[in-house]
């Protein structure tokens, strides 16, 4: 193959890629271009070393895209794990009205902040500990611990 191929191959890749994000063809044509850039430096380079070559450095842009860039892209982990924060106990900063706004601070950050707006079902004053109900949007629900018999506050 003539190293004009590979550069055909490779930006026709990237185009389809444009056109059909997934950020997977990218790299499989940005590997075609290096196999071109290559075989004009080495043009007596056989067809199953450049098959290899592109498929080896493909797979690695490939691989270090998923495993690595992919995910320090992420700045704050909201909506990505909301299980976790079911139950987390927070204190209220500002009093919150019947179906109201108000806002909780916990002793270590939940996805990210350790200060969060939050609404609840019935009012509860500034200083009372409560516990994650739900998520819902960018808001946390909230509702009162309840104490059983026996309990002191």
């Amino acid at each position: 193959m003539e190293w004009w191929y590979w550069l055909v191959i490779g930006l026709a890749l990237i185009a389809i890629e444009i056109t059909a994000p997934g950020m997977v063809l990218l790299w499989f044509g940005v590997g075609a271009l290096g196999v071109a850039l290559l075989l004009a430096l080495i043009p007596a380079l056989s067809l199953v070393a450049q098959l290899l070559i592109w498929s080896a450095t493909s797979c690695a842009l490939l691989v270090l895209w998923f495993r690595v860039f992919r995910n320090s892209r992420a700045r704050t982990l909201a909506g990505t794990s909301s299980g976790d924060v079911l139950g987390e106990i927070g204190l209220l900063t500002r009093d919150i009205a019947a179906f109201g706004r108000g806002q909780v601070r916990f002793q270590k950050p939940l996805l990210g902040a350790d200060l969060w707006d939050c609404i609840a079902d019935e009012p509860l004053a500034a200083g009372e500990r409560v516990k994650v109900a739900a998520i819902e949007g960018s808001l946390l629900k909230v509702a009162r611990i309840h104490h059983s018999r026996g309990e002191h506050a």
